[in-house]
Formats: C-alpha cells, structure tokens, sequence
C-alpha cells in the first residue's frame, strides 16, 4: 500500500496525524506501524492490491474501525475510546463509501437533508434549501425527489457526495467511490470529485482508479 500526496500545499496545519498506528482482526495485523501526516487542503490518494488494508486504514480515520495501538489525531482531537471526540471528529469528516450507503426508502433530497435535520438541529426548510445547493453541485438537483431505486450508480454516488457535503466537513473521505459503478459512470464521479479537489478541501482517497 502507498500513498501519494499533493506536494503543492504550502506548510499548513495538520489536519490528519497517524502515529505508529497498529490494528488487527483477531490473530490477522492488517495495519503495521502506520505513520502519516496530511495537511490542509492535501489531496492524498491511497492505493495498493485488494487485502492491503486501504479500506481499513481510513475507517480508523472516522472510527468506524477502531485500531488497537499508537494514535489517530484528527484535527486536534485525539481518536480514543471517548465518545464525545469519536463525535467531534465524525462532524468534522465526510465519508463516501463504495456501495453508496443511501437510505433506499428516502428521496435523494431526504437523503441529504437527513443529518443536517436531526444531529445538526436544522429547520426543514433550510435543511432542503443547503441540500438542493450541493444537488446543484454534483449536478443532479433534477434528481431531487427520485428515490435511490431509480438512480443510476453514478447517480447515487453524486447524492452520497451531497450528502457528505451538507454536513459542511473540513475533510471528506473516499473508499473505493468508483469500484462498484460501471464504467460509463465514472467519469461522471470523477468529475465532482476533480472539483472538491480544486475547492481546496482536505481529501484522502482510497481507491483502485489508476486512470
């Protein structure tokens, strides 16, 4: 596994800092001695054979795995055992998955509007008003009110992507976001994520796309 980082970025902040991190599944040490650091606005692309770890490793970035030595600072918030910064740092990172993860009996728009309503306390209106913002942004506001069901792949990334972005993260995480889409499709994806990149927000991207 290796990863490669945008050399451009002026000396900033840290905004991800793995110490000597170690993890395992039972007996299997998926993650050996990890160290790395990514500042603001660094685009970091992490790639290696299928079984490398990718996948994990930026799980452990959000918590949704946990690793078992050294240290995970996101932001200035250690990841530990304790919840309230497990929850400062999943409000601070947006994640876009391989499979999408949409909510099948919500609309694209509800999709979207779901967390801004319920963790951060926004009013509906609002709510659908900042969805139907970043809807326009990957290019699909025309998509609003269709469910999950009767989107294309490359489509439902897109609402994943809004979806993150609503949240307003100051990192958004990417694994494997075009592995499980056809091949006409990603381009598509592709193309949104070129434009966050160029946003300047901080971006680690796991994935296989060599092209």
């Amino acid at each position: 596994m290796s990863t490669i980082a945008d050399t451009k970025t002026s000396e900033t902040e840290i905004m991800i800092s793995i110490d000597s991190m170690h993890k395992w599944f039972d007996d299997f040490h998926v993650l050996k001695n990890i160290n790395l650091e990514v500042k603001r606005g660094e685009k970091v692309v992490i790639c290696g054979p299928s079984g490398s770890g990718k996948s994990t490793l930026i799980r452990c970035i959000n918590r949704l795995e946990e690793h078992q030595q050294g240290s995970i600072v996101v932001d200035g918030t250690e990841l530990t055992n304790d919840l309230k910064n497990i929850e400062i740092v999943r409000s601070e990172v947006g994640m876009v998955f391989q499979h999408f993860n949409l909510f099948p009996h919500l609309t694209a728009l509800e999709n979207c509007t779901l967390a801004l309503i319920w963790v951060r306390k926004t009013s509906k209106s609002e709510a659908e008003k900042t969805a139907m913002e970043f809807l326009e942004r990957v290019k699909i506001p025309e998509q609003a009110n269709k469910f999950p069901g009767q989107l294309s792949g490359g489509q439902q990334q897109r609402v994943a992507i809004a979806r993150s972005l609503c949240m307003n993260p100051r990192i958004m995480l990417f694994d494997e976001p075009t592995s499980a889409l056809d091949p006409e499709m990603i381009k598509e994806v592709l193309d949104v994520m070129i434009e966050l990149a160029n946003s300047g927000i901080t971006m680690l991207v796991v994935t296989h796309e060599m092209g």
